[in-house]
């Protein structure tokens, strides 16, 4: 490869020394153009990372509950020789998932699931004093819903436990009732109550959630809802969230349950992120259009600059395919240089960002971070421009006729 191009090489490199002004400008605006890519790239993954996290944070990737509105058979079969035994729901009562038990080792055989938590839930009263309010009350097994939301990460003040008796509350109830950690309260559904100590209070991300949410032990909440050995639900946290949907679709043809991905509960969020997508890639695709005529107007110049040296070289017997690599190897040194500044440019800017642009709480807005990967896949894509932007200016240099350029 240095053998058969280093003449090539070294006269490109010689023509780019010679227009030195007009080389440092294109290099320049290739750097600008690669900053922007990589920049907004960047950007743009870590605002979907961080709204994504924010989103699914108090949330499972896929729920499984029970059918409003199906009869389930007396006997269902389940892989593996399970069976599901018909239970008729009661009036006014909360239907739980059948044979759950039986469901939970099942779905997390499944290579793409990384957590299964059983959960009861419904509403009731906190009463403390002479406050009360509604609440949203959430029977859990605490380390297994732990690896769906991770609630532990989320505590703001004590220590997460759910012994009997005692319960985990959203902050913001616990200024409305004015409880803190250790203070006790009574949970009341219907003609239920039981007398709780709080362990832990938590920021679920969410202020509705935090004003609402009481989570007990699973046995708890299934005394307090009149369910006992019952689950109204399953929650599912996924290896790769974006599967969530394809599984979700799967489970449903196997299982009479109402089976729901997170994709189907904020279709909104997802529109919203597939929109940026998009206009990531119209941006990149602009900005790489701009840089492409950049290099190939300085190239085309220098062409008509280099006439009468083309024109000698031709002369002294260079070929047409040596005068072709001579501008196609320009184009890939600039567009190279040109990335690699553009880069150390955009890394600057995400490192402005993260120290200087700050939220109310004088933290950074979100993470942004530019990976390797990303950052090598730019440079090699604004490279290869480089290259297919020197085509034109090279084939018009190689069709030159060596006399009549020498003459002009």
């Amino acid at each position: 490869m240095n053998s058969w191009l280093g003449f090539e090489r070294r006269v490109a490199l010689r023509f780019l020394r010679e227009g030195r002004m007009q080389t440092l400008l294109i290099i320049v605006g290739v750097a600008a153009g690669v900053a922007v890519i990589a920049y907004i790239s960047a950007l743009i993954n870590g605002l979907q990372s961080n709204t994504l996290a924010k989103t699914l944070g108090a949330q499972a990737h896929i729920t499984l509950r029970s059918p409003d509105d199906v009869v389930l058979p007396a006997r269902l079969a389940l892989p593996q020789g399970t069976a599901l035994t018909e239970t008729q729901p009661r009036a006014q009562r909360l239907r739980s998932v059948v044979n759950w038990q039986a469901l939970v080792p099942l779905l997390e055989r499944h290579n793409n699931v990384a957590a299964v938590s059983p959960l009861v839930s419904g509403s009731g009263l906190a009463l403390r004093g002479e406050a009360t309010q509604a609440i949203a009350l959430m029977g859990v097994d605490l380390d297994r819903y732990d690896r769906i939301v991770g609630l532990r990460s989320k505590v703001v003040s004590g220590s997460a436990r759910l012994a009997p008796g005692e319960a985990i509350l959203g902050r913001e109830l616990a200024s409305d009732l004015g409880v803190r950690v250790g203070d006790r309260l009574t949970l009341q559904t219907g003609l239920v109550s039981e007398s709780v100590r709080v362990t832990a209070l938590v920021d679920l991300g969410v202020k509705d959630l935090n004003r609402r949410t009481v989570i007990v032990p699973l046995r708890a909440a299934q005394s307090l809802l009149g369910l006992p050995g019952g689950a109204t639900g399953l929650d599912l946290a996924l290896k790769n969230v974006w599967t969530a949907q394809a599984l979700a679709e799967d489970l449903r043809r196997q299982f009479p349950y109402k089976i729901e991905s997170w994709q189907e509960n904020n279709a909104q969020l997802v529109s919203a992120l597939n929109a940026q997508s998009v206009s990531t890639a119209m941006i990149r695709g602009v900005v790489l259009v701009v840089v492409v005529l950049g290099i190939a107007s300085v190239l085309v110049v220098s062409v008509v600059q280099k006439r009468r040296e083309i024109g000698i070289l031709r002369a002294m017997g260079t070929t047409r395919g040596q005068i072709l690599r001579v501008f196609l190897v320009q184009g890939a040194v600039v567009g190279a240089l040109g990335s690699l500044l553009g880069i150390a440019l955009a890394v600057l800017l995400i490192w402005l960002f993260t120290h200087f642009v700050r939220g109310s709480d004088g933290l950074p807005l979100f993470a942004i971070t530019l990976p390797l990967a990303t950052a090598l896949q730019v440079a090699s894509i604004a490279t290869l421009c480089g290259v297919l932007a020197a085509i034109a200016p090279a084939r018009r240099a190689a069709a030159m006729d060596p006399a009549q350029a020498i003459r002009i």
